[in-house]
């Protein structure tokens, strides 16, 4: 059996530029099992699915304890290595968040995202460096992602975004960020200038109207990520089923679902 170092390893070793790990990130057991069986590399979840799969907004609304058995359930699902979005570290201090962390690891998660979020760029640092520092500790190489949110928040002058992305990830890469994620960046020169500035495998959230997996391996990216995009598209099936029977009494939406077997089955076989 792989080891949780052994799967940590191997997760830093799939952030290659050029080649990246393509994560269609889930929520649950299920959807984890469902990525791993189409091919994926690397299982990971996304705060914002598996916040509302617990009945809590995204963005500190999810209840850390709960997120974490979330987390666990995902582990134990796949063989695959698994990094988790765990928003800011769900603490108000950097002593809180090396604590998170430490309980991330007991899950046998490999991989953690920590984003900025409010927090300014200095004390977001020190927030990455408690995670890195609990992980040593533990002895576990975890992949520590740092995430900006000044494009995805529209932070500042659009001219001067990328700078501050920029100076922000430099600063996270010294704390011990193994890897740095940029949502809401879509056009490949902004993509190309954020792989040249910074001296870290470069993530980018994928959504419609972003360039294809292939286009942005040409660009650098070692990381892509779907988010929530996954969640939300069962979402809307669910809504589409449930509007449509309640309309009209008809059940042509619930055409082209899983059957029963194929659900059963990631589960008995």
């Amino acid at each position: 059996m792989t080891t949780q170092r052994e799967k940590a390893r191997l997760l830093r070793e799939l952030h290659r530029p050029g080649e990246p790990v393509v994560l269609a990130n889930v929520w649950d057991a299920a959807s984890a099992r469902l990525v791993a069986g189409a091919g994926a590399r690397a299982v990971a979840t996304a705060s914002a699915a598996v916040s509302w799969s617990l009945g809590s907004p995204d963005g500190g609304g999810a209840d850390r304890e709960q997120v974490l058995a979330r987390t666990a359930e995902v582990v134990r699902s796949v063989e695959l290595p698994v990094t988790a979005d765990l928003e800011s570290g769900y603490a108000d201090t950097p002593a809180g968040v090396g604590e998170t962390v430490t309980a991330l690891l007991a899950t046998g998660a490999v991989g953690v995202n920590l984003e900025d979020a409010e927090y300014a760029p200095q004390e977001a640092a020190e927030r990455i460096a408690a995670a890195r520092a609990a992980a040593d500790a533990a002895g576990v190489p975890l992949f520590v992602n740092g995430r900006t949110d000044v494009f995805l928040h529209g932070l500042g002058e659009p001219e001067g975004r990328l700078d501050e992305a920029v100076r922000r990830l430099r600063a996270y890469v010294e704390a011990g960020a193994d890897g740095v994620f940029v949502p809401g960046v879509a056009d490949p020169e902004t993509i190309a200038a954020l792989v040249a500035a910074v001296p870290a495998p470069l993530n980018v959230l994928a959504a419609p109207g972003s360039p294809s997996v292939a286009e942005l391996a040409k660009l650098g990216v070692a990381r892509i990520s779907l988010g929530p995009g996954l969640a939300k598209v069962a979402y809307a099936a669910v809504r589409r089923a449930a509007e449509e029977v309640y309309a009209s009494g008809t059940y042509t939406s619930l055409d082209g679902g899983l059957t029963y077997p194929e659900l059963n089955g990631l589960f008995t076989g």
